[in-house]
Parts: structure tokens; C-alpha cells; sequence
């Protein structure tokens, strides 16, 4: 059973010791808004020194891995390249790559912006609004629900008009409810977009982000990791911690972020089984207590 415990010192050589890789989420792990944590760019170094892959596991699908390879660099962060990212808009454009090409379907409906947009088109996905040949009426293969802050409701009806068929998919980017902002407040999530769409339309959104394991089927793809020699480290219970529990990665959970130690405990203390797979194996106060488990 998963036991919440700090990770310092000998215990963190102990655990990096074993371990082949890592795997960060980005957001309230790396950095928080536009200010790298610090310590997080020497340990990304540390790692590749030590021979151990990082890997980058992300449900912002604002942002087209290419940007997300810009912010590294400008945020400070060294030689992180583009094959390390599996974001949640790139993941989402490989699922629906793999359900509906080669068939030559209809169009994908999008409820994002433009960077999920660019990992669909890369993906050789068509987008509703972008075939000029289209004729009026015509049938979407599936409508994709992302983080839209220009979400309405015409977009939420167009969506549900196109859900009537029952062969459209309906998919979402990720579950997560809301997002920080640097001022305390929050602003919704994709998982409040879905919610919307669900309700409206009476479908159940496919999940391709965490906590579901989609993310790390695509590492595995393309890295061939083994799952009981990486780590996932993440700053979110129900998404990063549960993910590396359904994935069956050890996992640490860094306090720089949107989840709380006491929220960890209050989970270890409930009787619920679904609650304890929201406890982390171990947890840090920044990611930048892990430096001393690579000591050179």
C-alpha cells in the first residue's frame, strides 16, 4: 500500500538508485506560470548525467508540443527535445489518428485552440470549418473537446448537433475540472468543457489524458520503458498520482502544485479503495529535493 512518505536523503538515492527514468508532469511540477521552480532545470540535468531518461507528461492541450519545446528552453531548461513531450493534444491526435485513418473520414470538430488544432493537422487529421469543399450539413467523424476560452453556445449546440450521430466520437483531452492562476483564482478546465458536452448531447466522453494509461501506451510505443523502473512525479492526486497507479509506476508527489499533503493523508486514512489509489508512494516539498538522490 502506498505510504505518503517524504522522499530526502538516503531514501531518494534509494528510489533513483533503482530507477531507469522519470516521468514529470510540467504545470505546478517544473514551473508555475511563466517561473521555472528552482532546482528543476539542475535536476533535468543531474538525470541525463546519470544516464536516466526524463520524459514529459502533460494535460495542458493549450499548447502543440512544439511550443511546449520553446518554453523549456526559454524557462531555462537545456536540451529537453520534442520526442520527450507527450502532451495531451498530441496523445489526442495519435488516438484519433489511430481510430480513423486510414479510412478517409469526415472532419474532426474541435472545442481548443490552436495549438491542439496544429497536432491534428501534423497528425493528417481534417478539421470541420477547414475543407472548403465541404458541403453544408456534413457529418463529423468525431468532436474533440479541449481547453476553449472561447467556449459558447453555439459551439456547444454545433457539437451536440454532429453528437446525434451515433458514430461520431466523442472525445476529451483530459479530465481536469479547473486550472490555478497566479492570482489564487481559477478558471475552468477541459473537464468542465466535457461535462457541458456530456450533459447536452447524453454521450460519455473516451478519456485520452490522465489518469488514463493512454498517455503512457504512447511512451512505451515509442521509448519501450519498463514500467517498474520509472517514477511519475506530479503535483495533482487524481490525476498525475492515479495515473502513475493505473500505469504502475512508483509515485512522488511534489507539494509546488495544486494538491495538498493533508489531502494525501485524509486519502491514506479513508476505508474507500478508490481513495487509496490517490495516495502517493512518496512525496517532496519541490522536485528540488531529488537532486541529492543523483549526488555525482
Amino acid at each position: 500500500m502506498a505510504g505518503c512518505r517524504r522522499l530526502s536523503g538516503a531514501g531518494a538515492r534509494e528510489v533513483l538508485g533503482g530507477a531507469e527514468g522519470v516521468l514529470f508532469d510540467c504545470d505546478g511540477v517544473l514551473w508555475t506560470g511563466e517561473r521555472a521552480v528552482p532546482g528543476a532545470a539542475e535536476l533535468l540535468e543531474r538525470l541525463g548525467r546519470s544516464g536516466k531518461a526524463a520524459l514529459f507528461v502533460s494535460n495542458n492541450s493549450r499548447r502543440s508540443v512544439a511550443e511546449l519545446e520553446r518554453r523549456f528552453c526559454r524557462l531555462g531548461f537545456r536540451g529537453v527535445r520534442a520526442e520527450q513531450v507527450f502532451s495531451s493534444a498530441l496523445c489526442s491526435a495519435l488516438f484519433l489518428r489511430q481510430r480513423l485513418l486510414p479510412a478517409a473520414p469526415g472532419p474532426v470538430f474541435v472545442l481548443g485552440g490552436e495549438g491542439l488544432r496544429g497536432e491534428l493537422r501534423q497528425a493528417g487529421l481534417r478539421l470541420v470549418g477547414e475543407e472548403g469543399d465541404e458541403p453544408p450539413g456534413c457529418a463529423a467523424a468525431a468532436v474533440l473537446v479541449g481547453y476553449d476560452d472561447q467556449f459558447t453556445f453555439a459551439k456547444l449546440s454545433q457539437a451536440c448537433a454532429y453528437l446525434r450521430d451515433p458514430q461520431c466520437l466523442l472525445v476529451a483531452t483530459d479530465p481536469d475540472p479547473w486550472h490555478p492562476l497566479s492570482d489564487g483564482q481559477r478558471t475552468p478546465g477541459t473537464g468542465s468543457l466535457t461535462a457541458a458536452v456530456e450533459t447536452a448531447s447524453g454521450r460519455k466522453a473516451m478519456v485520452v489524458g490522465k489518469p488514463n494509461t493512454y498517455m503512457f501506451e504512447c511512451i512505451v510505443e515509442r521509448f519501450g520503458v519498463d514500467p517498474s523502473r520509472m517514477l511519475m512525479v506530479g503535483d495533482r492526486l487524481e490525476t498525475d498520482i492515479l495515473f502513475g497507479k493505473n500505469c504502475g509506476l512508483d509515485t512522488v508527489l511534489t507539494l509546488t502544485g495544486v494538491s495538498r499533503l493533508e489531502e494525501a493523508e485524509a486519502y491514506m486514512a479513508s476505508d474507500s479503495p478508490a481513495a487509496k489509489d490517490l495516495v502517493p508512494n512518496y512525496y517532496v516539498d519541490s522536485i528540488a529535493d531529488l537532486i541529492p538522490g543523483l549526488d555525482e
